[in-house]
């Protein structure tokens, strides 16, 4: 029929027909579940790594990997397998069942009976797919819709998504859009005999949905097979990579693996050029040290000092902490505001000009901050973000994130108490800006930085400003601050430091 060759259309180019050439990249993000548990470790499908270059652009865009295949070939388990060969720390699992469209009344009914199609393409929101998946790529954040297949409709929450080294998107129409397959950096298609697939759909729909027997394969035979004959197979020929039999073919998922971590690798190097980057370069003008006095001089003698007592290290840095957020508070904008004093005479004064200031602490190190600056702002809002540094590969990994509503109007004052690399740092920015927070209303506050840090943060975001006590000149082949001042969590909260601890963020210490 003339509308299943217009459909047809829509779905897949001509054979032969001239591709642009793809990107080779990546970026970073959350994922459902939050995390994956592997024989080798935990891996946490959530955050974005800080990757700028020197100019302070990202280097690369997330790397995404199409599954496509038919209904119950296999192509989350293959997912789930590629994921935990990867044993990368940023990892985003899409799956295309999350957008479904938002059935009428009418097709509501027809879905309770079994009579609706859901295998076709126009059962999919294909514009909120791809204008997804271009903002993922891109290192942004984004609102994915939660479906209920119990009944048929999307939930009111929405979940929020960040960038990711790679993204896995999988479904039965991966490939059914022109627009979405320029988005797909590797196509695989998972081929799976139709008689597996009969069975697992029969067990999962009955066990997880359900539904029961007759129904399912009264679906199956009306809707699920037709539509894999006539939109689904036909895509096969698009896939760079087939996978037959599925998740039983381990020597095709260790090629796709090996062919995703040559693309990794670039943006681990451009990571690493960015850590020597500007070493000789001045210091930026973002950056606001607070006055070497002799006051201040003589608290950081004493915090430094590997023999003071954990109770001095406490109130001396408690000290510091306050001057550095009185300091900070004079960078604000104020305006000019005249007011009445007892005596019945004008004062020409100043007033903060910001809708509200807002905390938001780096855990755990930054939550030391909190109480100096709930002491010089009355009523002040908190948030946390909980982000580690990854011993094994020196990345940052978000963890945990608790936001104040409405932050995009503040001013946020981002606490961390040292920054070596900063690359916890940027990550938080990122996730602030993802809140849509302005970069020139962020102000990092840290009682101690590492040039490198101060350099990393300032030319990945050029209008956030950086406010610090001190600032060392090296970093060490751990990335400890020299001469530092040792890992702050440690020593300020007693618990002892793991023998490779980074100063950047208290890493793993938590």
């Amino acid at each position: 029929s003339n509308s299943s060759a217009e459909s047809l259309d829509r779905l897949y180019p001509a054979v032969g027909s001239t591709r642009p050439p793809r990107k080779r990249t990546t970026s970073q993000c959350k994922s459902e579940p939050p995390l994956l548990r592997t024989s080798k470790r935990t891996i946490y499908t959530a955050g974005r790594p800080p990757w700028y270059n020197e100019h302070g652009t990202q280097s690369k865009e997330a790397f995404v990997i199409g599954l496509g295949g038919g209904s119950a070939s296999g192509k989350t388990t293959v997912a789930t397998m590629i994921i935990e060969a990867l044993d990368v720390p940023w990892v985003v699992l899409l799956s295309m069942d999350s957008f479904y469209k938002v059935l009428t009344k009418q097709q509501q009914e027809q879905a309770a009976s079994n009579d609706f199609n859901f295998d076709h393409p126009d059962a999919f929101d294909f514009d909120l797919i791809i204008a997804t998946l271009k903002k993922l790529k891109q290192g942004k954040s984004v609102k994915i819709p939660i479906y209920d297949f119990t009944t048929h409709s999307r939930k009111k929450e929405w979940k929020t998504l960040y960038g990711a080294n790679v993204i896995i998107f999988e479904g039965i129409m991966a490939f059914a859009d022109k627009e979405l397959l320029k988005l797909l950096d590797l196509k695989i298609f998972v081929d799976t005999d139709s008689d597996i697939r009969l069975v697992r759909r029969l067990r999962r729909d009955i066990s997880e949905r359900g539904r029961d027997i007759e129904g399912v394969i009264k679906q199956y035979n009306k809707f699920v097979k037709p539509a894999f004959d006539q939109y689904i197979q036909p895509t096969m020929r698009l896939a760079d990579i087939v996978v037959p039999r599925g998740s039983g073919n381990t020597v095709a998922i260790d090629l796709i693996v090996q062919h995703v971590h040559s693309q990794l690798e670039e943006v681990r190097a451009a990571w690493a050029a960015l850590a020597s980057a500007h070493q000789c370069h001045p210091l930026p003008q973002t950056l606001s040290v607070l006055k070497s006095t002799p006051q201040v001089r003589g608290m950081h003698t004493i915090i430094r000092n590997k023999e003071t007592s954990r109770d001095e290290f406490i109130f001396y840095s408690k000290r510091l902490m306050r001057l550095l957020i009185e300091h900070a508070l004079s960078l604000l904008p104020f305006q000019s505001c005249t007011v009445q004093t007892p005596q019945g005479q004008d004062y020409e004064g100043r007033t903060y000009s910001g809708k509200q200031i807002t905390g938001v602490s780096i855990l755990r190190a930054g939550e030391t901050m909190e109480p100096a600056l709930r002491a010089v702002c009355k009523d002040v809002r908190i948030g946390t973000i909980l982000i580690q540094t990854n011993c094994n590969t020196g990345e940052p990994e978000l963890h945990y994130l608790r936001l104040p509503k409405d932050i995009s109007e503040d001013h946020v004052i981002l606490m961390d108490c040292t920054v070596s690399t900063g690359a916890a740092a940027m990550m938080a920015v990122r996730v602030l800006l993802d809140h849509d927070v302005p970069e020139d209303k962020i102000f990092l506050l840290s009682l101690l930085m590492a040039e490198m840090g101060v350099h990393s943060v300032a030319y990945a975001f050029p209008r956030v400003k950086i406010i610090t006590t001190a600032v060392d000149k090296k970093v060490n082949d751990l990335f400890r601050i020299i001469p530092g001042i040792g890992n702050f969590g440690d020593r300020y909260f007693g618990t002892d430091a793991p023998p490779d601890w980074s100063d950047d963020e208290d890493a793993l210490s938590t």
